[in-house]
């Protein structure tokens, strides 16, 4: 398996309108690519703002197709001015 984190950190104007597009991505990824198998978003009340994603894939070449797909397209573009500051980071391995 492949793991991925994201960490963002969203422009308080547009919160709550980044919070249902964000739902939706995880949901289509979820429903749409066989190698998406978990795609969970995460806030907390005490980090107004931030968000925390963990995605987990067959292996990279699944990443690269969630990448590719036209809803993240979409989404990454129609979202982009919405976030101030992004962190990803990607784990080879996940031990179980």
């Amino acid at each position: 398996m492949f793991a991925v984190t994201v960490t963002l950190h969203i422009t308080p104007a547009h919160w709550d309108t980044f919070v249902p597009l964000m739902a939706q991505n995880a949901a289509r990824s979820l429903a749409d690519e066989t190698g998406c198998h978990q795609f969970d978003v995460a806030t907390d009340p005490a980090h107004p703002h931030e968000m925390f994603l963990y995605e987990l894939y067959t292996d990279a070449a699944a990443f690269d197709v969630h990448l590719n797909t036209a809803h993240f397209k979409t989404f990454d573009t129609s979202t982009a001015h919405m976030i101030a500051d992004k962190t990803v980071r990607t784990y080879a391995q996940v031990v179980q």
